[in-house]
């Protein structure tokens, strides 16, 4: 394979997996997190320790994220610009405030290397959303296209990279904001599940509820069906927050409902969506339609 002038890169938020990124030689930016005391960096599972974390969840951990700052993105950035021209593609500049220091650091850079060229490129998406876009997109590195080419097949279909999910606890969803404190009790009690997606401005947003954790799985394959183009060429995502069993069931429930869909992987949520969704957290990522909402 002939050699690249220009290097692909994302960031851990992507929940790209580690194996994946290792062998395609995708350089990753790593997002922290923390837990109690203790900062860690998102390896997105290298280091095995997933399943602790969510753990510790359930025994009352309230992880937060925070923001990677401008001189953390010139430490992975310049070496690279050093030598070749750079493409990266980000989560979502809806989610955090993070994007704006990654805009930062491109503009210092290019001011310092202005031979060099270097695409930022807003996915609109986080989570596994963001590792379907990023997969397709680095096939289409592997087969030659220009950083501009592969830029803009990224902003066409952004948003027909879909996410539903539900939460198994609406406590998390509490404590970022995204329901009230009465309708989190209430929810609680009524066993109420949300049902949620990723919307065309790249938000994680509510689009109804549902009575019952069955009721819920049965949504998201219902959306799924509904939206999904080209099952039977694509991989499809089950994701979740340390609940394989239940991933396993929600993937048979999918294959019963749209058997053309025969590549359909499990893939484990990472601590940033997980500190802010919970343990229990199920979702089905596909490309589809645009995004309904």
């Amino acid at each position: 394979m002939a050699e690249k002038n220009y290097v692909f890169m994302t960031d851990s938020d992507s929940d790209l997996p580690w194996q994946y990124a290792k062998e395609k030689n995708i350089p990753v930016v790593r997002m922290p997190y923390a837990v109690g005391d203790r900062e860690y960096f998102d390896d997105n599972g290298e280091s095995g320790d997933q399943a602790d974390f969510f753990e510790k969840m359930r025994q009352g951990a309230t992880p937060v994220t925070s923001l990677l700052p401008t001189a953390a993105y010139l430490e992975y950035f310049e070496p690279i610009l050093q030598e070749k021209d750079l493409l990266f593609l980000a989560f979502s500049s809806k989610m955090s405030a993070t994007f704006n220091n990654v805009l930062e650091a491109q503009k210092e850079l290019l001011e310092k290397y202005p031979q060099r060229k270097f695409i930022v490129v807003d996915t609109l998406s986080i989570s596994f959303p963001m590792t379907v876009l990023i997969k397709q997109a680095h096939d289409l590195y592997e087969q030659g296209a220009t950083m501009e080419e592969v830029e803009t097949w990224v902003l066409q279909n952004r948003t027909r990279s879909q996410v539903w999910f539900t939460v198994d606890d609406l406590v998390y969803l509490r404590r970022g904001g995204r329901i009230s404190s009465t309708s989190a009790i209430f929810g609680t009690m009524l066993n109420i599940k949300p049902l949620l997606t990723m919307t065309r401005q790249g938000k994680l947003e509510a689009y109804a509820k549902v009575q019952g954790s069955k009721k819920a799985m049965k949504a998201l394959v219902d959306k799924t069906a509904e939206n999904i183009e080209n099952p039977g060429d694509q991989e499809v995502i089950i994701m979740h927050a340390d609940d394989e069993q239940n991933a396993n069931l929600l993937r048979d429930m999918l294959m019963q409902r749209v058997p053309e869909a025969k590549n359909v992987v499990l893939g484990r949520i990472g601590p940033v969506i997980g500190a802010h969704a919970g343990p229990g957290t199920l979702a089905i990522t596909f490309m589809g339609k645009e995004r309904p909402v």
